[in-house]
């Protein structure tokens, strides 16, 4: 059985926070399972995953946002301060509730039962984190309905089984939706899930970043990239990420007549895509018109050309001369 030891919260996570305020976490600093640590900035829902994690009293978690808003690097980096070991799997549509238990496997000419992701987490103490849930098909999730609660998880593929879940097995779900299907047409494959297996879910909405976080990212992961290039891609990812949710674009930032006419994206530049078109940029720094090349390869070429058009419009009437003259 792992170690566990105590954490300070305001030291761990670099935020304000009282006095005294601690969590639970592992004292191994090496099981292969933790995730990576990275620089973060953690956000206002940081207090309702270590809320979560402190006292779930029998409730999962569900992270529900756009595309892109940082829903499961939230809790890999919660868990990497932590030292937390994580199950982590993407649903799909032909997932079935087996697939998160075990099965059993030819190993040396003989079979033996191998513990899936959800076995292992609720053995350990590990967190188990389903991403896209919303894509799982709902009758196989209602088989977490009793191990979310508490209730010992019965492995009936082997011999019945029976594992008592760790004090420290959590449950934390992602999806785009919050399990009532997807109601704007963007995310292909969401269901609508069983009322009765929400029920057992607390929920936290994600959002992408304020922009001072995401500058101060830029600066820390792409220290080379000029602060005013930086500043002017967070701002052209904040104009792109409100035509995709269906506003109209910032009356600060744009020119009016620029906006009559346009239309919502159905494709937006996440916090991973700016990342990405940051780094690109000073890939190609030299190159002509680098930041529009290195945003063709970040997000543009997989858009159709209507979108790809209205994305580098704005980015060229945020970034002015820098968008033809950064070198």
């Amino acid at each position: 059985m792992s170690t566990t030891q105590r954490f300070d919260v305001a030291t761990t996570f670099a935020i304000q926070a009282p006095r005294g305020l601690e969590i639970d976490g592992f004292a191994d600093e090496d099981h292969p399972q933790i995730p990576t640590r990275q620089p973060y900035v953690f956000r206002q829902g940081l207090n309702a995953v270590l809320a979560f994690l402190r006292a779930p009293e029998g409730d999962a978690l569900l992270l529900s946002g756009p595309t892109g808003c940082g829903k499961t690097s939230l809790i890999r980096q919660v868990a990497a301060r932590l030292n937390w070991p994580v199950q982590e799997v993407t649903c799909h549509g032909r997932m079935e509730l087996s697939d998160l238990l075990g099965s059993f496997q030819l190993s040396n000419a003989s079979t033996r039962f191998v513990y899936g992701p959800l076995a292992l987490a609720a053995r350990e103490g590990h967190l188990l984190i389903l991403n896209e849930l919303d894509l799982m098909d709902p009758s196989e999730l209602a088989g977490l309905n009793d191990i979310v609660e508490g209730a010992p998880l019965v492995i009936a593929q082997n011999g019945g089984e029976l594992i008592r879940p760790h004090r420290l097995f959590r449950v934390i779900a992602t999806g785009n939706s919050v399990g009532a299907g997807d109601q704007t047409g963007l995310y292909q494959g969401v269901l609508r899930q069983n009322l009765a297996f929400l029920d057992r879910f607390r929920v936290l909405r994600v959002s992408y970043p304020e922009p001072e976080v995401e500058q101060s990212l830029l600066a820390e992961l792409v220290p080379s990239l000029p602060r005013e290039i930086a500043e002017k891609l967070v701002v052209v990812a904040n104009e792109v990420r409100r035509l995709f949710m269906g506003e109209s674009l910032d009356p600060v930032t744009s020119n009016p007549s620029d906006r009559a006419g346009q239309s919502e994206l159905t494709l937006t530049l996440s916090t991973r895509a700016l990342v990405r078109w940051a780094r690109l940029t000073v890939t190609f720094k030299g190159a002509p018109n680098p930041l529009a090349y290195a945003l063709d390869q970040a997000l543009t070429a997989r858009a159709v050309a209507e979108e790809r058009e209205a994305i580098h419009r704005i980015a060229a009437d945020v970034l002015g001369g820098l968008w033809s003259g950064a070198q």
